[in-house]
C-alpha cells in the first residue's frame, strides 16, 4: 500500500514538473542560412549591407510560440552592397575602425531574450538585451516565426539607436555643425534566422 501511494506521489510530481518544461525545444541557429543585413542613413542619402551570424539559438514551447533565445553577430564580417567594388571597402573599414564599430577590439555584438509576449500564431513582442561595443541595452521588437521541412525560423526587424553603444560618429544629436555630413543616430537590422535541432 505504500508503495502504491509513493508510486502515485512520483507520478503526480512527474506530470507537474512536465507541466512546467515538457515540450520546451531548444534549436540551433544555422550561422551560414541565418543572415543581417543592416542600412544606415544620412542627409544626403543612405548605405546598406550584410553581416554573417556566428552563432545562436532559439526556443519554442510545445504550442511553437517563441520563448527565448539569443545570437551573436560576427562584427568583422561587415560588408557594403549598395557601392561600387571600387568604393565599397573604403566604407567598410571605417565602419570596422574605431569611429563606428571597432571590430579588433569589440569583434562581436550579442542579442538576448528576456521575455517574449504572444501577439498571435506566429507573431511575438520580443524583449531582450542587446551587447554592442560592451555596452548592453533593452530593446524590443516584433518577431515573426515559422516553420519548414522541420527548420525554425524567426524574422525580426530592429531598429538601433547607436548612440546608445558608443557609436558617435557624425551623429547630428551630439555634435553640431556637421551639416551634410549628419549621419542619422537609428540604423535599421533585417535578422532572418533558421535553426534545427
Amino acid at each position: 500500500m505504500k508503495k502504491s501511494i509513493f508510486s502515485s506521489v512520483l507520478a503526480l510530481v512527474a506530470v507537474v514538473l512536465m507541466s512546467f518544461t515538457g515540450g520546451d525545444t531548444n534549436f540551433n541557429v544555422n550561422s551560414g542560412t541565418s543572415n543581417a543585413h543592416w542600412k544606415g542613413y544620412k542627409v544626403t542619402g543612405s548605405h546598406e549591407g550584410d553581416v554573417k551570424l556566428k552563432s545562436g539559438n532559439l526556443k519554442f514551447d510545445a504550442n511553437d510560440n517563441l520563448i527565448g533565445g539569443s545570437f551573436e553577430i560576427d562584427m568583422n564580417t561587415i560588408t557594403c552592397t549598395d557601392l561600387p567594388a571600387a568604393q565599397g571597402p573604403s566604407l567598410v573599414g571605417h565602419l570596422k575602425a574605431d569611429d563606428f564599430f571597432g571590430t579588433t577590439k569589440y569583434a562581436t555584438a550579442k542579442f538576448v531574450i528576456t521575455k517574449t509576449v504572444f501577439q498571435g500564431k506566429g507573431q511575438c513582442r520580443v524583449i531582450g538585451n542587446l551587447t554592442i561595443k560592451d555596452v548592453t541595452k533593452e530593446i524590443r521588437f516584433v518577431a515573426y516565426t515559422g516553420e519548414k521541412d522541420g527548420v525554425k525560423t524567426a524574422d525580426c526587424f530592429i531598429k538601433i539607436d547607436r548612440t546608445e553603444f558608443n557609436v558617435k560618429y557624425g551623429s547630428g544629436s551630439i555634435f553640431d555643425g556637421l551639416g551634410d555630413k549628419t549621419i542619422y543616430d537609428e540604423f535599421d537590422m533585417d535578422v532572418k534566422l533558421k535553426a534545427s535541432k
